[in-house]
């Protein structure tokens, strides 16, 4: 079964889809090693891991659709990839996603903002015209090769032109095509409510620490009628002040001995990140019986 078919029987079954944000192939490994059945490539986390910039535009398809192959390389469970917006036109959709299926990418989703983006939750967001959104939802699935990929649209409108406009670009997005709504950044449990209630699509939920939707629990989620929830910043923000802290530690300590209580040790990354599998792997290569793929 291939990703895309797993993420789609996901969607079909009870339950919500939990998954959290990871910025580079190690944090997707760390997600699945927790057990969580998705892994959510976030385009906030890795122009901050690749570029060490902000999500303003600046990192280009070709980078994201280089981490979104390692990413999927490195795990076992379906991938839901942040497309931007596109990179372009609807032209550039056909390629992003076309990119993004040969990377194994389960899910793509895209937005209906111009470039360059602003990150879902900062402001000065700009937004394309519906019917172009429309056109690169159907532009995605014409695309796509594999009939199980998801397509995701997220519509920024509610931080520019309000509620009622996001709600409506997204029963436009779902007549175009999208297999899943992302209603980006509800400023209440009710708007949250309301989305579910009018939206007739499988929807997405992003929960942002300190952004501006109510962060609520898979329970309350799952009850309102939404079907994933996204985790982008959960990680990269938990790394960041783990290695902030540990750094000035180091710093005023001037050893790493003093670091030592903070960290794993050496033994268990060594298993963690998968040595002793590869060594026994690689010693059946020197024997006649050769491993089966």
């Amino acid at each position: 079964m291939t990703k895309a078919a797993m993420l789609r029987r996901m969607l079909a079954d009870d339950g919500l889809i939990m998954a959290p944000g990871a910025y580079d192939a190690w944090s997707a490994r760390l997600i699945e090693k927790a057990g969580f059945g998705a892994v959510y490539m976030t385009g906030y986390g890795v122009s901050a891991s690749v570029l060490g910039r902000p999500d303003i535009g600046l990192i280009s398809m070709q980078e994201m659709a280089e981490m979104a192959k390692n990413i999927n390389y490195a795990v076992d469970l379906p991938v839901i990839a942040d497309a931007d917006n596109g990179y372009g036109g609807a032209l550039n959709v056909v390629r992003t996603v076309q990119e993004y299926e040969g990377c194994g990418i389960a899910a793509i989703q895209l937005e209906d903002q111009v470039m360059p983006k602003r990150c879902g939750h900062m402001e000065g967001k700009q937004l394309v015209p519906q019917e172009e959104m429309e056109a690169k939802v159907r532009a995605a699935v014409y695309a796509r090769r594999d009939p199980d990929t998801v397509i995701i649209a997220r519509t920024d409108a509610r931080a520019v032109n309000g509620f009622d406009d996001a709600v409506r670009r997204c029963i436009a997005y779902v007549e175009a095509g999208a297999d899943v709504i992302f209603l980006e950044a509800p400023q209440s449990i009710d708007e949250v409510k309301q989305a579910a209630q009018v939206i007739k699509a499988p929807l997405l939920a992003n929960m942002v620490e300190h952004g501006k939707t109510p962060l609520l629990t898979k329970a309350e989620l799952e009850q309102i009628g939404y079907k994933i929830a996204i985790y982008p910043t959960t990680a990269l923000y938990a790394a960041t002040k783990q290695i902030m802290d540990v750094m000035s530690i180091l710093l005023q300590q001037e050893t790493n001995a003093a670091c030592m209580p903070y960290t794993v040790d050496f033994p268990t990354f060594y298993d963690m990140i998968g040595v002793p599998q590869a060594r026994q792997l690689e010693q059946t290569f020197m024997t006649k019986n050769q491993p089966e793929n």
